[in-house]
């Protein structure tokens, strides 16, 4: 993973833990079509990420293997 990359993967990840983001708004603000910049892509492949349904409405979650990540590389934004 680039540097660029995995900085943006947190960004996501703290962008994620601060509220509820549904599906779409998720995609909205982080969906690319750069093949050099698959934030969404490697996030959701290493685990750090996960889409849940509830009451018919799908939301972008944070796993336990990407707060960890966040509280190991940005634990001033662990709340």
């Amino acid at each position: 993973m680039t540097q660029t990359v995995e900085t943006l993967i947190l960004d996501l990840l703290e962008w994620l833990s601060c509220k509820d983001r549904s599906y779409e708004e998720t995609m909205d603000a982080w969906r690319t079509s750069c093949p050099k910049l698959p934030v969404w892509e490697d996030a959701n492949d290493e685990g750090l990420i996960r889409v849940e349904n509830k009451n018919g409405q799908s939301y972008v979650r944070v796993t336990p293997a990407g707060f960890e990540l966040l509280k190991r590389m940005r634990p001033e934004q662990i709340r």
